[in-house]
């Protein structure tokens, strides 16, 4: 890795250590790495998730904050017990839920509405009046993304439309819009006392306002959707990896340690897993499971389904990705428990899913938030096929963990044809993969072996790693190569091609078949 910066190159005395603020859609965590990268202590808070009527998912801004700040205590309380000392936590990096909205007062910092969550389909009107637009067919090639529910913009759109306190902000031009990096860093660094104010192109290039070849805002997208920037406030853009443009926390145990690094949770799980070059590509399954692609330093637009977007940008030599999106993943699994009653916890649903051979004939078709990669159906809904006198709980519980893997298979099929070269492995992380069937399962559909490293917490990892990298806790990918490489597990494909044909048609079908349900 060069640095095309002025500024020296930093080296970091041997015992440090770096932190990583893991901001997910449901909960926040804390977690300390050593130069092994590995996890020496972590802490960890759910918040609320509000609901407000169908297809509405909020979060409170605020709320998000005091999650961050009580992990990090917690987290340094942990660290300290084992014998270390705080001030040996050299910089803290940040990696976030992306897409998800939040407004501010730009004079006061206060947040004038609840942050509007990724998967929140309120929009989807408003969604489908831009698409009529003269000009739509040409937003993917400047900014990556399709038009849809999904990016930040349409959330941005609603609460300017709807909501009383942001329209006022937004024509006394005191609107600040930013995603959850941008909220984070800005509270952290003390709010409109400070005004840092930052975004990093991983984020930045999920609101459609960023032009995805210069990484620069561009005018022909913010004309587009008619936004006056005399009214609007939106981030400086800066590197992923930056000793100084990321503030320092002022406030805590942390008091003073510089912010150094920050990148969108699917980038960040992409560099955990160390997916430096071209044609490493990795599966994240959280709440939803994303699927990124590394094409290299020039994006790729994709023709088949696909997002363009940004894996990073270490020294102003930023590397794309090829990223296929999935809204529900262990948020099935959650609705299985929290809705259906059918376990107890998360934990549950491979014991639940063992108790059959198979799933019985039964799909389901997760599209709580509408489809998204690479289909694209906003108007789909969660739909359940194939029920009979026979179905019992473990089918439907079968049938939740296959849809996330017939969608990932999908994504795949649509990456070969961008791509032109089909994967050879797959390395997974994230919550869902400690159920081995989900990844044995998954295996099987793609015809592809599945590797799943010992240690999961890679989004918190590559986050540490664009801190430490601004640091000069690590200077080069090299370093990073024995990082996280034991205990690796393999999953290789069991089933026939045939088998797997056969079983990928009915799940097409099935996705078809949920088309139309939110029409109006």
């Amino acid at each position: 890795m060069s640095d095309t910066s002025d500024s020296p190159i930093l080296i970091a005395p041997h015992d440090s250590y770096v932190g990583s603020i893991d901001q997910g859609t449901t909960s926040t965590r804390f977690l300390i790495f050593n130069r092994e990268g590995e996890p020496v202590a972590s802490h960890q808070i759910e918040f609320k998730q509000y609901y407000p009527h169908p297809g509405w998912h909020e979060h409170d801004p605020l709320e998000i904050i005091t999650s961050i700040e009580d992990c990090i205590e917690g987290a340094v309380k942990t660290f300290e017990t084992q014998g270390h000392s705080a001030r040996s936590i050299k910089a803290v990096g940040i990696t976030n839920q992306r897409e998800t909205t939040v407004v501010w007062d730009h004079e006061t910092g206060e947040p004038l509405y609840n942050a509007i969550v990724w998967t929140d389909t309120r929009h989807q009107h408003l969604v489908r009046k831009l698409k009529s637009r003269l000009g739509a067919d040409k937003l993917q090639d400047l900014c990556g993304l399709p038009l849809s529910t999904y990016p930040s913009v349409g959330k941005l759109l609603w609460m300017i439309e709807n909501v009383p306190k942001v329209a006022e902000a937004y024509e006394k031009g005191q609107l600040a819009f930013g995603t959850i990096d941008a909220w984070v860093v800005y509270r952290l660094n003390g709010g409109a006392k400070a005004n840092v104010f930052v975004t990093d192109p991983s984020n930045a290039s999920r609101s459609m306002f960023m032009n995805i070849h210069t990484l620069k805002y561009d005018e022909q997208l913010l004309d587009f959707f008619r936004f006056d920037m005399d009214k609007l406030k939106l981030p400086k853009i800066v590197r992923s990896s930056d000793s100084k443009a990321y503030g320092t926390l002022t406030t805590g145990v942390l008091k003073g340690i510089p912010i150094a690094g920050c990148l969108g949770d699917q980038s960040a799980a992409l560099v955990g897993q160390k997916g430096f070059s071209p044609g490493r590509a990795k599966n994240t399954y959280g709440t939803g499971c994303f699927l990124l692609y590394h094409v290299g330093d020039k994006p790729v637009i994709s023709t088949h389904g696909l997002l363009t977007t940004v894996a990073y940008d270490f020294d102003g030599k930023p590397q794309y990705a090829l990223e296929g999106s999935i809204a529900v993943a262990g948020s099935s699994v959650k609705f299985l428990q929290n809705n259906f009653g059918f376990i107890g916890s998360s934990s549950e649903i491979s014991v639940l899913a063992e108790t059959v051979e198979d799933s019985g004939g039964v799909t389901f078709v997760t599209a709580f938030s509408g489809l998204f990669a690479p289909y694209w159906y906003d108007d789909a809904r969660g739909t359940i096929f194939g029920i009979t006198a026979y179905t019992q709980k473990g089918h439907v519980a079968r049938a939740t963990l296959e849809a996330t893997c017939f969608q990932t298979k999908a994504i795949l099929d649509a990456m070969a044809k961008d791509s032109g070269r089909p994967l050879a492995e797959l390395a997974v992380d994230g919550g869902m993969t400690n159920s081995d069937l989900c990844m044995q399962t998954q295996a099987d559909l793609i015809g592809i072996p599945v590797e799943r490293p010992r240690m999961l917490e890679t989004t918190a990892l590559g986050a540490a790693i664009a801190a430490g990298f601004a640091i000069g806790v690590w200077q080069t990918f090299d370093e990073l190569k024995n990082v996280n490489t034991a205990g690796v597990k393999t999953f290789e494909p069991k089933i026939s091609k045939e088998e797997r044909e056969k079983r990928f048609r009915r799940w097409e079908k099935a996705v078809l078949m949920s088309k139309g349900w939110a029409d109006e």
